[in-house]
């Protein structure tokens, strides 16, 4: 990691705000951890103190820690970001205030184990980016497999390609879409790795039928009343017959795939396996 240019005794005080940390009391020796880097952590937990997640985190399945990018600021003012070299519109945040930031956060992931000596090695380094690669279930279900993960939120018109390089980060988009910065899309990222933890869900099963999770989109849902304004429950899901019931929701599953993602159909066609 590059070294911070040096700093005048002014600006080498104490962050004046402690990033917050959201931690609670679990049986579980090694809860998810989620560290997030933004210039607005008064933006988390936020939605995820509600609902499973919620429940989870007051749980202690997981944990999350932010680090305020602007207490790592350059001068009086904590200045994060600067014009791009070759001219253009818009600030991109610097890397020597990213790489103070990022080893802070870092000093704060859970202390290796025995079982896990390689906490930071192993935790994946992510920047959520519009140019990063789409966001998938099968990414969310590996992250889920790790003892958590750094997220960057960026801001303006993103990030110092060099901090990018020197830390190896993975960018990672949540779709073919622009937003503000990039604490939206840490917090779709969480939500949907927190769901796949043990002990989240009620029904474990219910993230083995859910969209995306074989490569295709999942099928119709049907409830009370059987009857509604003139619509009925198709018959097959009242027949009682499970063979036929996931044959016609493999069909729905599979029309649906077709019509609406032909790029998720397609993969389907060149994976035989995953077809049949």
């Amino acid at each position: 990691m590059t070294t911070p240019p040096a700093k005048s005794s002014a600006d080498q005080k104490p962050p004046e705000r402690q990033p917050e940390k959201h931690r609670q009391k679990h049986p579980r020796k090694h809860p998810w951890h989620a560290e997030v880097l933004t210039l607005f952590p008064d933006m988390f937990p936020g939605p995820l103190t509600h609902a499973l997640a919620g429940k989870a985190l007051a749980k202690g399945i997981w944990s999350l820690h932010t680090t305020d990018i602007r207490q790592f600021g350059i001068g009086r003012h904590r200045k994060t970001d600067d014009t791009p070299f070759g001219g253009g519109a818009g600030m991109v945040l610097r890397p020597d205030v990213l790489a103070a930031a990022l080893a802070h956060a870092k000093s704060q992931l859970p202390a290796p184990s025995s079982q896990n000596p390689d906490t930071d090695t192993d935790i994946p380094h992510i920047y959520l980016s519009p140019r990063g690669i789409p966001l998938s279930q099968p990414l969310l279900q590996t992250l889920a497999t790790k003892p958590g993960v750094i997220l960057i939120a960026g801001r303006y018109e993103g990030i110092d390609q060099r901090i990018i390089d020197r830390e190896n980060l993975l960018e990672v988009s949540i779709g073919d879409y622009v937003l503000s910065g990039g604490e939206m899309a840490a917090l779709v990222l969480i939500d949907g790795v927190v769901r796949l933890l043990p002990e989240v869900l009620g029904n474990a099963e219910s993230n083995t039928h859910e969209s995306f999770t074989d490569g295709l989109l999942e099928h119709p849902h049907y409830t009370q009343p059987r009857d509604w304004q003139g619509e009925s429950v198709p018959s097959v899901l009242l027949s009682g017959d499970h063979g036929k019931i996931a044959e016609w929701r493999r069909q729905q599953a599979q029309a649906l795939t077709k019509t609406r993602r032909p790029d998720l159909w397609q993969k389907q066609n060149r994976n035989p396996a995953k077809k049949a």
